[in-house]
């Protein structure tokens, strides 16, 4: 298994309860694929440092986990496709 981190980035017009629903769907989803969360940090909503699709905040959530690689192909394909994500990206720490 390998460490990996996930950051999202939700939409700001959500409610905070529901942008902790869906990292909690996340959380799941990884779990019933092998994984290991080691941590779920919930940052609260941000400005940007730049504008993203028109917006200029988002509720941001970093999940530690350890996974084999497959784990997170299906998570990424998701997570894109998902309206309620600005933007997402796995990490590897070293």
């Amino acid at each position: 298994m390998r460490s990996y981190e996930l950051m999202t980035i939700f939409r700001p017009e959500m409610a905070e309860p529901d942008v902790r629903k869906e990292v909690e769907r996340v959380s799941k989803a990884l779990v019933e694929r092998g994984a290991e969360i080691k941590k779920d940090d919930f940052w609260g909503k941000r400005r940007f440092a730049y504008e993203i699709n028109h917006l200029t905040e988002g509720f941001y959530s970093v999940l530690q986990f350890d996974a084999e690689a497959e784990a997170i192909v299906d998570i990424d394909r998701a997570l894109s496709l998902s309206d309620q994500v600005v933007r997402h990206k796995f990490f590897r720490p070293e």
